[in-house]
């Protein structure tokens, strides 16, 4: 049941299974609707996500925030989502996936108008505490709805949920392409509130909408233990595989944007349309590396740690780093970012059907407590990289510069590459000496020449 649930497929034994097959393979009400909630959770909270980086770092610097500071409210927004979907992952059965989903939203759609309002704060001190009180507010509400949806996703499709994971990934995208370049124009356009308040209406417009469509899955409250899930071998790599890209997206919301400023000389209007890169291939290629992540379950190993190989030189790339001597251009900048999509697809897809698998080989019941306790897993090492990733990167920006900063987090990947890498080398190394060990060469040896003997 574990490699099913984790996407893998068994061949069907007769016609019969074959037939049920194909029936599940065609969408169900339930199911259709589900896809149109969780895409739409997606596309607005990407939305909200990346509507900040083209004007937010250089509005906070006239508000007396450093580069630093402004890290600090990125990463506020991820530390306080890292607490929260622990939390919440834990008691997911308890409170109700689709109450969480809705309440999630509905708060962020709140929090997000708030956001528009910080103008009207005083500079200073006042400014920046207000920043950090209304970015941890959008983070638990965010936490809420993205740790629900993806129970959701895997109870309502428990044999193909990287697939699905991956094709939800072209709203993810689809927000972090729009996101930016609406953000910019309605900035430039109107002012700083006015890209908030519009997606804010946005946001809560869906609230009713998913009310009356996502369907309601009940469960059987369990109490599954999460030290047993986090402290298994393999979770341990694939959270740091999850932290490593983590860091290295949210390095790039404080810091790339004023550095294409500053470098290219570009209007703020056109900034958003230089994120346009690792948005689109990112969300182009994850619904191909669903599938394949699907229907060939052991490539995930080589996703992962080819995609974080390649994300870990895209950085080193991203400046260049210095020590190339190479000067940096717009178009290579972009086409690095392109890169950089498609290699963070590689490594993220795969990542929460492999929980899942390893979940379920070491004892997990199935049901919507463990799924809650492996998204609230997966959103919080992804919020912790968040916050990790912007007040780091803020601060090598200010101490050594974009170039330099990239570089130094591009380690971040590497080592989870390199992890990964030797993980399973040591586990298909086990595995054939135990199998070895069950089927000795000598007893088939031993078991052919009886055989040639009663011919």
């Amino acid at each position: 049941m574990g490699s099913r649930a984790a996407g893998g497929e068994q061949p069907p034994d007769d016609g019969v299974s074959e037939a049920a097959g194909e029936a599940s393979r065609r969408l169900t009400r339930d199911q259709l609707f589900t896809l149109i909630s969780a895409a739409s959770i997606n596309f607005s909270s990407m939305m909200c996500y990346s509507i900040l980086g083209p004007f937010f770092p250089s509005e906070a610097e006239k508000k007396g925030a450093s580069n630093t500071i402004v890290g600090l409210i990125f990463g506020c927004f991820a530390l306080f989502n890292f607490s929260t979907s622990l939390i919440l992952g834990n008691y997911l059965s308890q409170i109700g996936a689709k109450f969480m989903f809705v309440a999630g939203m509905f708060v962020s759609g709140c929090v997000t108008i708030l956001f528009g309002m910080l103008d009207k704060v005083p500079s200073g001190p006042m400014f920046i505490s207000f920043c950090f009180l209304v970015r941890a507010m959008d983070a638990i509400s965010f936490a809420a709805a993205i740790t629900a949806s993806f129970s959701i996703l895997a109870k309502a499709f428990p044999t193909n949920i990287a697939t699905v994971l991956g094709s939800l990934e072209i709203f993810s995208g689809l927000g972090l392409v729009l996101g930016p370049p609406l953000g910019g124009f309605l900035y430039q356009s109107f002012g700083y509130e006015i890209p908030f308040i519009t997606l804010g209406c946005v946001v809560l417009a869906l609230v009713p909408v998913n009310m009356c469509i996502l369907p309601k899955y009940d469960s059987t409250p369990r109490k599954e233990s999460f030290w047993k899930l986090i402290l298994l071998p393999k979770v341990l790599i694939l959270c740091l595989t999850i932290f490593s890209l983590s860091a290295c997206l949210g390095f790039l919301d404080p810091t790339m944007s004023l550095f294409i400023l500053k470098k290219f000389k570009l209007p703020t209007g056109y900034v958003g349309l230089v994120f346009l890169g690792l948005a689109l291939s990112y969300s182009l290629s994850s619904p191909l590396l669903g599938l394949l992540s699907d229907k060939l379950p052991y490539i995930r190993k080589w996703l992962l740690i080819f995609g974080d190989l390649m994300t870990a030189v895209c950085f080193f790339m991203l400046g260049p780093a210095p020590v190339l001597h190479i000067e940096s251009q717009l178009w290579m900048f972009v086409l690095v970012l392109v890169v950089i999509g498609f290699s963070l697809g590689m490594s993220a897809i795969p990542v929460f059907p492999e929980i899942l698998q390893c979940a379920y080989e070491n004892g997990f019941e199935e049901g919507l407590s463990l799924l809650g306790l492996v998204s609230g897993l997966f959103n919080a090492m992804w919020s912790l990289g968040a916050f990790v990733g912007p007040i780091l990167g803020g601060f090598l920006n200010e101490e050594l510069g974009f170039e330099w900063a990239a570089a130094i987090q591009g380690g971040w990947p590497l080592l989870s590459g390199l992890a990964t890498g030797i993980f399973y080398i040591i586990e298909a190394t086990r595995k054939s000496s135990s199998s070895s060990l069950q089927n000795p060469p000598g007893d088939n040896e031993e078991r052919t020449r009886l055989i040639g003997n009663e011919t």
